[in-house]
């Protein structure tokens, strides 16, 4: 079994910061592309931002020059520093990776989701 744990999330003024941190666990072999996904009420889930196993980075344009994604390969860790939050970045964040296991090959993850909520 593997398992993708996120934490970090919370209510924040507009224009504050949270860092949202996802750790995977279990039978692991090693983990390619993570990222982190979210979506607001009636929305569609959305990529934010995406790190491949050599710190290649790749943002939304929303939050280009706001947010960094940064992952500890030795930990199996990824994380997602938000700085100047926005109203509009309120939605439920999801950590994701493509997790090589030792038994069953690749396969894709998706962690329980962690609420943010930036207050005008």
């Amino acid at each position: 079994q593997v398992h993708l744990v996120e934490s970090g999330g919370g209510l924040v003024q507009a224009g504050g910061s949270l860092r949202l941190s996802c750790a995977a666990s279990g039978s692991i072999l090693s983990i390619n592309n993570m990222g982190w996904y979210r979506q607001a009420p009636g929305k569609q889930r959305e990529l934010v931002a995406l790190i491949t196993r050599d710190s290649s980075t790749n943002y939304v344009d929303s939050v280009k020059g706001r947010f960094t994604i940064s992952r500890d390969n030795a930990k199996n860790t990824v994380h997602l520093q938000m700085n100047s939050l926005k109203p509009e970045d309120t939605a439920v964040y999801y950590c994701n990776a493509d997790i090589w296991r030792v038994v069953g090959g690749l396969f894709n993850h998706w962690g329980q989701g962690t609420q943010v909520t930036v207050s005008s």
